[in-house]
């Protein structure tokens, strides 16, 4: 398999991974995690939000879950975020949607994992629709200069 942007960040961060392949194109975070036989709870999304004045913020959640934008914008020190339209997404990232990982985007961006991933083992996009990367959640954390902070709806 040809190596993405995601695995040559992994590589060069010195951080162990396993690549995960499925069929069936850019499938639901759940229809992934069962495509995979994996527990949905160990699955992440990445999702981008801009801010003010057009300022980018990664979240990355559990794929069952839904992002509560107060919390978002609360993790990111904004009064409010928003999702980034879907067409902005590929221009910006040089992601596609269904295969935005956290890793390897076109530039660095504030990045916030769940606090449900911290001490786990998670997957993540492998940076193209139909890949993912199963990684220690801190060193995503580590590579990407993230943090951890409450970012789904209860």
């Amino acid at each position: 398999m040809e190596k993405t942007n995601a695995m040559r960040m992994l590589e060069r961060g010195k951080a162990a991974y396993a690549v995960h392949t499925y069929e069936g194109g850019a499938l639901s975070g759940v229809a992934v995690a069962a495509s995979l036989g994996e527990d949905a709870a160990r699955v992440y999304k990445t999702l981008v939000t801009v801010g003010s004045p057009r300022k980018y913020y990664v979240f990355v959640i559990p794929v069952a879950a839904e992002l509560d934008l107060k919390k978002a914008a609360r993790a990111a020190g904004e009064k409010s975020v928003e999702m980034l339209p879907q067409k902005e997404l590929f221009p910006l990232t040089g992601y596609v949607h269904g295969g935005c990982s956290p890793l390897g985007m076109k530039k660095a961006f504030p990045t916030f994992f769940d606090e449900s991933a911290a001490g786990r083992t998670v997957f993540v996009s492998g940076g193209k629709v139909g890949v993912q990367v199963e990684v220690a959640c801190a060193d995503l954390v580590r590579l990407t200069g993230g943090a951890f902070a409450s970012l789904t709806r209860d």
